[in-house]
């Protein structure tokens, strides 16, 4: 098997040591970018001597990221380099603004596509965006750095799609796995035949149910993980046994709306640091949640792998009135020693919400955390208290137990 490069293989010590000298030479320069220097200090940096250092730092949240951008400085004080020195600067739904170049598999996709065993030869119908959002570009950077053909198709007018597809001999597509079958059923309507073998698929989920349909059409179907800040997270192999982390970050699962990493297997929110000097976003809390998965791909790739996208991690609710946050939860749990966790529970009496609060602890008191629950969630709640350990360990900060219908 040829891998994308030796990085994929390497050992974890290898790869660990390599990752930290990195990092700490980004840390030194993202220290002096208005958008780090309130929060990377010159002793966090010089005290940053392996990668178990990196909970020392904030974490950085996108509502942060959006809060400090403006016309005078669009990119928050973030960026390596200035705007004009970007090949891109794409526009997302916010409104947030991201920096994209052209370099070598700047993305780093490419690693992805390769894995699917696409490149020189192939011809690549990119069905993702290209309107302000940069998921066109990201997986059209993807394909020049594995040596693919791109058809800059974007989304819409299917029938166009089919025949392009069709006239070119497209034989890989890449865009979100739903649009595919739409493409798909089109050219079955007007009765063309289309050459796609395989699909890189992302940005939404690929049931199961949809995957088979593909492969019984003889088309191999994976996805990945990106993001429009951080490009490619994961992704699949011909294992299918995870998702392997990329080579060009470093990935935390930690408990939401705090910066503390849960125990492996468990589920958490994926916090991203990029080892991208362009723009170095550390610990940059996607909102996502995943968990790590034990051992090692069966496909030869070392990396740690990931179960995937499992849902969201802000769980803001809106209980009588007023919203509870992640970080609240997480201020409640710091403030009392002998609380090793807590979860929020919403639901309904008549036409009333009640809040109760579960708290693992050896404690046995309930009214021992009353005040330090008005003054920190601003509700009054049931307190119930459990044995550690009881509470499920499924990323869930706040459950919301009401219904809307």
């Amino acid at each position: 098997m040829v891998f994308f490069d030796d990085l994929e293989t390497r050992n974890d010590d290898q790869r660990s040591a390599q990752n930290t000298a990195l990092l700490k030479d980004i840390l030194k320069s993202a220290s002096d970018l208005a958008g780090y220097k309130e929060t990377l200090s010159f002793d966090s940096i010089s005290n940053f001597t392996s990668l178990d250092d990196l909970t020392s730092l904030p974490v950085l949240r996108k509502s942060e990221l959006s809060k400090k951008q403006s016309k005078k400085n669009i990119l928050g004080g973030y960026s390596g380099k200035p705007p004009s020195d970007f090949a891109h600067i794409f526009q997302s739904p916010g409104p947030i603004y991201e920096p994209g170049d052209v370099s070598h598999n700047w993305w780093r996709i490419g690693r992805f596509l390769h894995a699917l065993n696409i490149g020189k030869g192939d011809i690549v119908h990119n069905c993702f965006s290209y309107h302000l959002t940069p998921a066109g570009m990201i997986f059209e950077s993807g394909a020049r750095a594995v040596g693919a053909a791109v058809v800059p198709a974007g989304v819409g007018q299917t029938e166009l799609q089919v025949k392009a597809a069709s006239d070119i001999g497209s034989n890989v597509y890449t865009g979100t796995p739903d649009y595919l079958k739409v493409i798909l059923d089109k050219a079955d309507e007007m009765g063309v035949s289309l050459s796609f073998t395989r699909a890189a698929v992302g940005g939404g989920a690929l049931f199961p149910s949809l995957r088979q349909e593909y492969l019984d059409r003889g088309i191999i179907c994976r996805q990945n993980y990106a993001t429009a800040d951080l490009g490619n997270i994961a992704y699949e192999t011909e294992a299918l046994d995870g998702m392997v982390v990329d080579e060009g970050v470093i990935v935390e699962i930690v408990t939401p709306g705090t910066g503390n990493p849960v125990p492996l297997g468990e589920v958490g929110e994926v916090l991203v640091t990029s080892l991208n000097a362009d723009y170095p976003l550390i610990r940059f809390a996607t909102g996502d949640l995943s968990a790590f998965l034990p051992g090692k791909s069966s496909c030869g790739r070392t990396n740690i792998r990931i179960k995937g996208w499992m849902g969201r991690a802000d769980q803001t609710t809106k209980i009588k009135g007023l919203f509870v946050r992640p970080e609240q939860v997480a201020d409640l749990v710091s403030s009392h020693k002998d609380i090793h966790r807590a979860r929020i529970v919403a639901t309904r009496e008549g036409e009333m919400d009640v809040m109760t609060v579960k708290i693992e602890t050896e404690n046995n008191d309930p009214e021992a955390f009353n005040s330090s629950i008005i003054s920190i969630l601003k509700l009054k709640g049931i307190v119930e208290l459990v044995s550690p350990g009881s509470l499920p360990r499924d990323g869930l900060i706040i459950e919301d137990l009401r219904k809307y219908d």
